[in-house]
């Protein structure tokens, strides 16, 4: 369906300049794109209006560009689908940049509109005018610089081509921030291209009847036969094997996959409190490590530690003592299951990247693993730190059960445990997420995880969590140090309009002093 072109003074917009963003608006709909952030500014209007009158984007004002950046990064994050944020010139686009950064690290969706002077004012000292071209650097995925909207069948189906374009290229992969920017020319004349005399112009006008007007099929997820073969000789030959899971998105399809290969070949999972592992049903039989920070802080358990093979999945843990006791002991085999490319390996001890969706390996690696006819296998070297994870969550239980005073382990330990299932615990960096590492307990309850693990900043995590409350999937609590509240003051305007409200829980520790 197309935009209503009577709908809240559409009309009122030139004629070429309304087809063109028009059939663009149209496009991203039909592509999957449903939220749209807008910030204020005369400049962009014609995206404004066109967004707004079509019927299946919902439009969002949000004041300030810096919390509408992290609102919607918030947004994209537990939809996990692209959002879009339209602004006005000049340092309203560079606003958006720390949720840029964050965006491009952890990989989320985001479309960046940014209305631009046209050419003839820039670089002449015209007002509210910097140089936007390539703002945002090496931090998004495409870069498209607009011409002037023009009308005709040829200039509307370059719109909708790039429509489907951004989307795609916000997707992946890998997923990240694209950027649109669109010089458009006061007062908003028709641009100097007349219409086509063009007579079959009516699904340019409209839109295919049924899908978008380019729907663009991913890469293929699975790597050959081949390197399954080469996995599934790996994981025989080595019994010492651990599986560390950094910050995943949620997908209990992919936890499932990661926690039956575990079972199988008996190695434990190292799961970060942000990979989705340590919460949901799959912890009924998958060997987890909960407290695997703490006790890599002992000096003989971390001397004892030695995995001969060492299964990465996800960004980068958080965990200090991990990342400390594979430096001192470096295993055999170090496998990246890299879907994206990323290469999250600081140490550089990387002896295998799989290029590969890792649902899907795991899932071909325990049907191999299974085809051969081998059972689950039992170590001892499992047993010990599967025990030793027991006995510290036994310790924990009873040193917090005595303890009169609100600490900060007590209260990250007893808000996890007060969160009813399926909601998403919002954690900030610094002190809140390692709090998180060391005291979350593993537990079948399911329990969505998100935060800035990406460049790990502390800005923005009022409005990013607002937008992961606007999603509308269960309740959604913000655990926040102090300095990150403050240094995000102005998200908490972006509560009152939430349906279902945001509850934050504030660390107030003077700034981890």
């Amino acid at each position: 369906m197309g935009p209503d072109s009577q709908h809240d003074g559409f009309a009122a917009v030139p004629r070429d300049v309304r087809a063109f963003t028009g059939a663009f608006f149209d496009e991203l709909a039909r592509s999957g794109v449903r939220h749209v952030c807008v910030s204020p500014g005369s400049r962009s209007a014609p995206l404004v209006v066109a967004a707004h009158a079509h019927p299946q984007l919902q439009c969002r004002p949000i004041l300030d560009e810096r919390s509408a950046g992290f609102f919607a990064l918030g947004l994209a994050r537990q939809l996990g689908e692209p959002v879009a944020l339209i602004c006005t010139s000049g340092t309203a686009a560079a606003n958006y940049l720390p949720a840029v950064v964050e965006a491009h690290t952890a990989r989320v969706p985001l479309l960046l509109l940014t209305a631009d002077r046209p050419p003839e004012l820039r670089d002449w000292g015209a007002g509210q005018t910097i140089d936007q071209v390539g703002i945002y650097g090496a931090y998004v995925r495409r870069f498209v610089e607009l011409p002037l909207p023009t009308g005709g069948a040829r200039a509307l189906r370059y719109a909708r081509s790039l429509a489907c374009r951004a989307v795609a290229d916000a997707r992946g992969g890998p997923a990240g921030p694209v950027h649109l920017n669109w010089p458009l020319r006061e007062p908003l004349e028709p641009g100097a291209e007349p219409l086509e005399p063009e007579t079959s112009t009516a699904i340019v006008d409209a839109g295919r009847p049924t899908d978008a007007w380019a729907t663009v099929t991913p890469a293929m997820a699975m790597p050959p036969p081949a390197e399954i073969q080469a996995l599934l000789e790996i994981a025989r030959v080595w019994e010492r094997g651990l599986v560390v899971c950094g910050p995943l998105a949620p997908d209990l399809g992919r936890s499932a996959a990661i926690a039956e290969l575990a079972r199988l070949t008996g190695w434990p999972i190292f799961a970060d409190p942000t990979s989705q592992l340590r919460r949901g049903p799959h912890v009924a039989s998958a060997p987890i490590l909960a407290h695997g920070d703490l006790l890599l802080r002992d000096s003989q358990l971390a001397r004892d530690f030695a995995p001969d093979v060492v299964l990465r999945i996800g960004d980068s843990p958080v965990s200090k003592s991990l990342r400390q006791a594979l430096e001192a002991r470096p295993p055999k085999h170090m496998i990246l299951l890299d879907p994206d490319r990323v290469w999250h390996d600081p140490s550089h001890w990387a002896s295998r990247v799989v290029v590969a969706d890792p649902a899907a390996v795991c899932t071909a690696w325990a049907r191999a693993w299974q085809d051969a006819g081998w059972n689950p296998r039992e170590s001892e070297y499992t047993h010990e730190y599967l025990a030793a994870d027991r006995r510290a969550a036994d310790a924990l239980s009873a040193a917090l059960a005595d303890e009169s005073s609100l600490l900060e382990p007590r209260a990250v330990h007893d808000l996890a445990e007060a969160l009813p299932p399926n909601a998403t615990l919002y954690v900030s960096n610094s002190m809140p997420i390692r709090d998180l590492d060391a005291f979350l307990s593993a537990s079948t309850r399911p329990l969505r995880i998100l935060g800035h693990r990406g460049a790990s900043g502390i800005d923005g995590l009022v409005s990013a969590a607002a937008g992961a409350a606007a999603a509308d999937n269960g309740p959604v609590v913000l655990l926040s140090g102090d300095l990150a509240l403050l240094h995000d003051v102005a998200g908490l305007r972006l509560i009152r309009d939430l349906p279902a409200g945001l509850t934050i829980v504030v660390l107030d520790n003077d700034g981890g002093g």
